[in-house]
């Protein structure tokens, strides 16, 4: 289990997960693209304003780094795309590689 930590507060966040996140974060925000996201946490969902001047950190608890899932990243941006709300979808099953030896 991962940390996210946005200004003061630790948001518990799956590693596999967090990962996922913190790539859709980093391309929107180096961007300079401000958009809300929103995380459950105790029981409560927050809601946080993400721009590049808020302090943010990623906190792995595992090693190594997640394999990342080309169509769980395209689809969590196109939510913040469409809403201007990052949330935390359901990991769609992987899309097979283009060209692959044997993919037609």
């Amino acid at each position: 289990m991962g940390i996210l930590v946005f200004d003061t507060r630790d948001i518990a966040v799956d590693d596999r997960a967090l990962a996922h996140l913190q790539i859709v974060i980093i391309d929107k925000l180096r961007r300079n693209e401000k958009f809300s996201m929103s995380l459950p946490t105790d029981g409560h969902v927050v809601t946080m304003w993400m721009t590049s001047t808020m302090p943010l950190q990623f906190v792995y608890t595992g090693t190594p780094r997640p394999h990342v899932n080309r169509a769980w990243l395209e689809a969590l941006a196109d939510v913040v795309g469409m809403t201007g709300t990052l949330v935390l979808i359901p990991e769609p099953a992987e899309h097979p590689l283009v060209g692959a030896v044997g993919v037609h």
